[in-house]
């Protein structure tokens, strides 16, 4: 199973880290031991003392592809959630200003949460798709996947030109403006439309 995350794929976004809009869809890899389930704590690593949430919208692919067109992207996922990003910022400073790959700042364990997973098919309109992150009961993150830069299946165009996607594959979308800081006991909870898909602490 493979994780693939686009990187800066919204505007504002973007804006936050400082960084230029991308030109084309930019993606990295998560390890599969950086996927937390069913609403487990995530625990603060000592080797970071900036970790930050990224809240993004994930596909799962359902069916094998390779150089998949735009136009049939669409009958290669079939459901949806909502994942946390967790990033450890200081190190992908670092990482950034060296010229570095950025698996250690994103892919260490833990480092993708991910909720329950919804039937595209009982969604609606998948490409304007709202979608909230709560931090301590407060909104810390918003948007829909009508303002990402590129879109779901320009995305899975893209990949596919790289890498055969595989049943149960993951791919992370992108997140919105709102990014910040993780403490010891914080508590994230998020949302697609109205739907609660993912709750879990900070330990």
């Amino acid at each position: 199973m493979k994780i693939i995350c686009i990187g800066l794929n919204y505007r504002k976004h973007a804006e936050e880290m400082g960084k230029p809009f991308p030109d084309e869809p930019m993606f990295f890899l998560k390890a599969d031991s950086s996927i937390i389930k069913n609403n487990k704590p995530f625990f603060l690593p000592d080797f970071s003392d900036e970790i930050h949430y990224e809240a993004e919208i994930v596909l799962r692919i359902c069916k094998l592809g390779k150089s998949v067109s735009a136009k049939f992207a669409h009958r290669y996922y079939d459901a949806v959630t909502l994942g946390i990003d967790i990033t450890a910022r200081d190190l992908q400073r670092r990482q950034s200003e060296r010229g570095h790959p950025w698996e250690i700042c994103k892919s260490f364990d833990g480092s993708a949460p991910l909720g329950r997973f919804l039937p595209v098919s009982e969604l609606g309109n998948i490409h304007d798709l709202p979608f909230r992150l709560e931090k301590n009961g407060e909104v810390v993150q918003q948007s829909t996947t009508a303002d990402l830069i590129f879109g779901i299946d320009a995305i899975i165009a893209w990949v596919s030109r790289f890498f055969t996607l595989k049943t149960g594959d993951l791919i992370f979308t992108g997140t919105p403006s709102g990014v910040g800081p993780l403490r010891k006991d914080d508590h994230l909870k998020g949302f697609i439309g109205d739907q609660p898909v993912i709750d879990f602490y900070i330990r």
